[in-house]
């Protein structure tokens, strides 16, 4: 392939062709966070919490982590999120209306040693979770 001084649309054709080998333009041309995603490609959604779960860490860490399963509101689908920080999990009950964000886990993935859990939980019943563990809010009673 000629670098020449007419070669511009050889460069061009060329650059083209091997976007689709980058995995995150990938993604985005093919649409594939709308498909598959819960949020379906929203940064946060709000969910009404179904139940408390205790999961296992995975190896080689050691010991059991609360978290709640949460049931969309816009699509029904249930996940499991994660309530951030230390007494975190005291403020949520079930039937609580609860907002979800991803966890930041590397390619949308999950968080540590927390097996598949991709999501945290950032306000309960519009207050927010961490106003409300360092005691400035209360939980707004329904």
């Amino acid at each position: 392939m000629g670098n020449g001084e007419f070669a511009g649309r050889n460069i061009k054709r060329k650059r083209k062709r091997e976007r689709w080998l980058r995995k995150k333009w990938k993604r985005k041309a093919l649409k594939l966070k709308e498909k598959y995603d819960p949020l379906e490609g929203a940064p946060q959604a709000s969910g009404i919490v179904l139940e408390k779960v205790v999961l296992e860490q995975k190896q080689p860490h050691s010991g059991l982590i609360k978290c709640v399963k949460v049931q969309l509101i816009k699509n029904g689908k249930v996940v499991t999120a994660f309530p951030p920080r230390d007494k975190a999990i005291t403020f949520i009950d079930e039937h609580d209306t609860v907002v979800i964000a991803g966890l930041g886990g590397s390619q949308r993935g999950q968080m540590g040693s927390i097996p598949g859990v991709r999501y945290k939980v950032v306000s309960v019943n519009g207050t927010d979770l961490q106003a409300m563990r360092h005691g400035k809010k209360e939980k707004a009673k329904r």
